[in-house]
């Protein structure tokens, strides 16, 4: 029997060491400068998530991975007078996989790394936070323009996702606006939709004015950056420059009357004339609500198209998803949840059932799901090539 270690799994540990080693010093150097009076005299928390999972794919080759993934916390919390507040959390994200055809065929996988490492200054309504964290917002739920700093899939029952090095700046007012700014540097990954990873070496910034809006909210977004296509797997020759500015504008809203209804919408423009599709179009509608059927059945459903063209508002190649949500509890302990795209492309169907039963601290999920060979949509960590076909998931985590 022949143990293959992934490549794939050592490249990534060898290229995230030094990052990961700056990120710990950086931490280590804030601990350091914290008093020992500070620090004792904080609320602190030490939590964890613990996940053990079987994944059965019944496609062409039958795959089957066993995993194990720990994700402890640590968080200190520091009352500095009856206004402000600082805190820290550090989380790491440990895990290890053993994927396998047969006894003679099984690779491994496995790596530890940063999961969220910030610290933030903070009053009732404004907050500073600088570290590698999590930025999300928009409002769509499934199909997300504005899926700009993470990667999360909807069907993921730990909702995982990398985050980004950077600090935010958020100031809320007293009638519910508030504004958000951002400034990010040493990402190299790529973010929700992207093909084409930031420049590591290069800031980005970027901004969100969010208001009331009649019996709802609406929200402006900019973000600007600077993109590396030399990672590009296209024959790209012809460009001058493989690091090309990026401008990012957005606009969504979302309302309540009855019936829950939002719009979410980008502009995407990298500044540079030699490129076949210079702008990007990615448009979201959506509802939701909840019929009064036993003990309440839960509907979502949105639309998304997305467009490259030459100009802004030209027609352009792209491609459109549709997706529904039902979500049905059938007691205290027990919901059952399906998740559905449609590819009107490709005419494919992506099918997502999950049972989920929930303790105190432990929760259980039997996960079926039948998705197209070739995957479109959600290739992150849980959209992986195990996810291809039609296959079975059993997944137990635990809270502490």
């Amino acid at each position: 029997m022949s143990v293959l270690l992934s490549p794939a799994g050592s490249r990534l540990l060898l290229q995230n060491r030094k990052k990961e080693k700056k990120t710990a010093l950086i931490f280590v150097a804030v601990l350091f400068f914290l008093s020992p009076s500070f620090l004792f005299s904080n609320t602190y928390k030490i939590e964890g998530i613990l996940s053990g999972w079987c994944i059965f794919n019944n496609n062409r080759q039958s795959q089957t991975q066993l995993g194990l993934r720990y994700i402890p916390a640590f968080s200190i919390k520091k009352l500095l007078s009856k206004r402000f507040t600082f805190d820290l959390e550090l989380l790491l994200n440990a895990y290890g996989s053993g994927q396998f055809n047969s006894l003679d065929n099984i690779q491994t996988d496995g790596q530890i790394k940063p999961y969220r490492m910030w610290f933030r200054f903070s009053s009732s309504q404004f907050q500073a936070r600088i570290g590698l964290q999590r930025i999300s917002f928009g409002s769509a739920a499934l199909l997300r323009p504005l899926m700009w700093f993470d990667r999360i899939d909807p069907r993921d029952p730990l909702q995982l996702t990398d985050g980004v090095y950077g600090i935010l700046l958020r100031y809320c007012f007293l009638n519910n606006t508030n504004i958000w700014l951002w400034g990010l540097y040493g990402n190299e990954k790529v973010r929700g939709w992207e093909i084409h990873p930031p420049d590591n070496k290069s800031p980005e910034i970027g901004g969100r004015f969010q208001f009331p809006f009649f019996s709802g909210e609406i929200a402006l977004t900019y973000h600007h950056r600077k993109v590396n296509l030399s990672k590009s797997a296209l024959n790209l020759s012809f460009i001058d420059s493989y690091l090309i500015p990026e401008d990012r504008y957005a606009l969504d809203c979302k309302w309540d009357v009855g019936i829950g209804f939002w719009f979410e919408g980008n502009l995407i423009h990298k500044v540079n004339d030699n490129l076949s599709f210079p702008w990007q179009r990615n448009l979201n509608f959506g509802i939701d609500y909840t019929l009064g059927v036993g003990n309440g059945i839960y509907i979502l459903g949105e639309y998304l198209t997305l467009k490259n063209s030459k100009e802004a508002f030209d027609e352009g190649d792209g491609m459109d998803f549709s997706a529904f949500l039902i979500r049905y509890p059938i007691g205290i302990l027990d919901n059952v949840s399906g998740i559905f795209y449609y590819d009107w492309d490709n005419k494919e169907l992506y099918s997502f059932v999950n049972w989920k039963r929930e303790y105190d601290r432990l929760s259980f999920h039997i996960i079926a799901f039948w998705n197209p060979e070739k995957i479109q949509i959600y290739s992150g960590d849980f959209g992986n090539s195990l996810f291809r076909g039609k296959g079975f998931q059993f997944m137990l985590v635990f809270n502490h």
